[in-house]
């Protein structure tokens, strides 16, 4: 470190220069401290990641189709269930079937999570273990936004 130390006999004039030793150590110690620390923080693990694919639905004919509709109304292969318990009992009578059939749910885009949250819990309850969402394809939906803007228009 610089220091300006003045003795008895100078005269006692105001020193304006400016001491940078304290700015320079500060900034040495930053400038390790990233060097240390940035290779730590962007090390990843080298990973290669699955392709998304949308795989069509294989229908088969031992498969169920649940649907709920915005009202929250529940539907068994296109057959009207009353309530949970009718459903419950319904995939207990399925479950013990050797293989076990996929369960698909189709519920519209304005039903409420809860109907879709009982449907899923009657299900994992029944014992089913296959469970998937049906959903529309892109270019669908695509289409139907373009063709609903248009019409607001």
């Amino acid at each position: 470190m610089s220091m300006n130390v003045q003795l008895d006999g100078e005269d006692n004039a105001l020193n304006a220069t400016i001491n940078t030793t304290p700015l320079v150590d500060v900034m040495l110690v930053l400038l390790i401290i990233f060097l240390i620390t940035v290779p730590v923080i962007n090390k990843q693990i080298n990973v290669h990641l699955p392709d998304a694919v949308n795989i069509a639905t294989q229908t088969k004919p031992e498969n169920i189709v649940i649907a709920v509709n915005a009202k929250g109304d529940i539907y068994w292969n296109n057959a009207p269930v009353s309530n949970s318990t009718e459903l419950l009992k319904m995939v207990e009578a399925k479950a013990p079937v050797k293989p076990q059939p996929e369960i698909h749910i189709r519920a519209d885009k304005d039903a409420q999570f809860q109907s879709v949250g009982r449907v899923l819990y009657a299900i994992q309850r029944g014992g089913i273990v296959k469970v998937g969402f049906i959903t529309q394809p892109d270019g669908v939906a695509l289409a139907e936004s373009i063709a609903n803007s248009a019409q607001v228009r």
